[in-house]
């Protein structure tokens, strides 16, 4: 089997909203899932997120250009472990740890709540290195 060195890759559709010489913004909106759905108008569960996006490079485009924007697949993921499956497996693991020595469940919930202050602390402290890491392109 040969193997090959494309990438999956994660592409979403978003609109130039500035540029300059080394970075370009691209709103991106997200839209979830039920937003099709015929009840939409009064579904208090609807609704539409705007993000906007750096990406890093010098692109021939500009402000009101429609673009793709491109992440791999890979990054993705550790996005997701980093924001949500890490911080879970921590809460999880203190409870439980706190639980096994006869802690009372209403101190062990909290301290176990409580771990992830220091958790997102580091994550800020760390924000720029873990932002090289994410980076976007736009698809030509």
């Amino acid at each position: 089997m040969a193997r090959s060195d494309f990438k999956e890759t994660i592409q979403h559709d978003g609109v130039v909203q500035q540029t300059d010489g080394k970075s370009v913004f691209v709103k991106i909106t997200s839209l979830h899932a039920c937003s099709g759905c015929h009840a939409e108008g009064s579904c208090a569960l609807t609704g539409k997120e705007e993000k906007i996006v750096e990406v890093l490079g010098n692109y021939s485009v500009s402000a009101g250009d429609l673009v793709t924007v491109m992440m791999t697949q890979s990054m993705g993921y550790a996005a997701v472990i980093l924001g949500y499956i890490m911080p879970l497996l921590m809460v999880i693991l203190t409870l439980i740890i706190l639980i096994s020595f006869s802690i009372s469940e209403l101190t062990a919930g909290l301290f176990s709540l409580s771990v992830l202050a220091p958790y997102y602390f580091i994550m800020y402290l760390f924000r720029n290195k873990i932002d090289k890491k994410f980076t976007f392109t736009i698809k030509a």
